[in-house]
């Protein structure tokens, strides 16, 4: 069987018993002679056997059996399956890649986002966090002419609004001038000129957990000691219904509604990003509390709405 066809059977696989929860292997079976996959051919149990063990080494996404209540197979650990989890993003891309490979015919109407290159830094990223191995790269900042040197430990990488980034580790070593020093920094793709694997090994702090890192984040700024804390939000007109299908952090739930708004709280740090995030929303959104928040974006919307000020030349005009 080839590869390709492969994937579309662990997918499938998978999404079928996560939609049902629990489910026999009849039931998994009326369903597969259903599919377009089978091709009217019985899903055997050893192919069963055989796909629900390369699900666990590829995915790392458990199939287990509850043989104590009618042996109805269930994903043992569902909670991987969650939106930001690897397992879900991979499922989540190699089922759209599998329809869309099957509709090449549609291609110039099916309209993707598109990622800007890597140079190869995502693969050298990952070989390092599996080695536990420093990386050491040249980067250059934004408004910036010159590049920095930076040598530092790989501890986790994240995508966000279409761009790769690292979270590097740091450790100073303590000296007459500077105490020691552990920090960690944010690095984008798009800004590294240069990377290069080092042989010099690290331990990962145990205790470290990359999903509880950004957490109370919004998107990838941690370090700026931004606290976490209650906000309130009002959304006004289809603002509503879109929060509601696609929350802006996983804190968030509502907490009242009016003929044309919807209020949601959220416990999250307010780092820049997100004021970004609140400012692109215009007049669609706006902030109840905390107070210094409100007024924060109030003055980022006078000063936009500035910019667009006739200048004095213009007005002699």
């Amino acid at each position: 069987m080839k590869t390709a066809f492969k994937f579309k059977e662990y997918i499938w696989l998978v999404e079928t018993i996560h939609k049902a929860k629990k489910i026999t292997f009849s039931e998994i079976q009326e369903k597969w002679l259903r599919s377009s996959l089978s091709e009217g051919v019985e899903l055997a149990r050893s192919t069963f056997n055989r796909h629900k063990d390369a699900i666990e080494d590829m995915f790392g996404i458990f199939i287990e059996c509850d043989r104590q209540n009618g042996y109805k197979y269930y994903i043992g650990n569902d909670e991987v399956l969650g939106n930001d989890s690897v397992q879900n993003w991979l499922l989540s891309t190699l089922s759209v890649n599998n329809i869309i490979s099957e509709s090449l015919s549609l291609q110039k109407r099916i309209l993707l986002e598109s990622v800007p290159a890597e140079d190869g830094y995502l693969g050298m990223v990952i070989e390092a966090m599996k080695k536990n191995v420093r990386i050491a790269i040249d980067y250059r900042k934004y408004g910036t002419d010159n590049a920095n040197h930076l040598n530092f430990e790989p501890y986790c990488l994240k995508l966000f609004k279409q761009r790769w980034y690292i979270l590097g580790h740091f450790h100073r070593v303590a000296t007459e001038e500077k105490p020691e020093s552990d920090y960690f920094g944010m690095f984008s793709f798009d800004r590294i000129l240069n990377m290069e694997l080092t042989d010099v090994k690290f331990k990962i702090d145990p205790d470290f957990d990359a999903q509880e890192y950004f957490d109370e984040c919004y998107g990838v700024f941690v370090g700026d000691d931004t606290k976490p804390e209650r906000i309130v939000i009002r959304a006004y007109g289809y603002e509503r219904y879109y929060l509601r299908d696609l929350p802006v952090h996983k804190s968030q739930y509502e907490i009242g509604s009016g003929e044309n708004f919807a209020d949601f709280e959220l416990f999250m740090r307010p780092t820049i990003d997100f004021s970004g995030y609140l400012l692109s929303r215009g007049n669609q959104i706006k902030v109840l509390t905390p107070k210094w928040l409100a007024d924060e974006i109030h003055d980022m919307h006078l000063e936009a709405a500035a910019i667009y000020e006739p200048e004095q030349n213009e007005q002699q005009e």
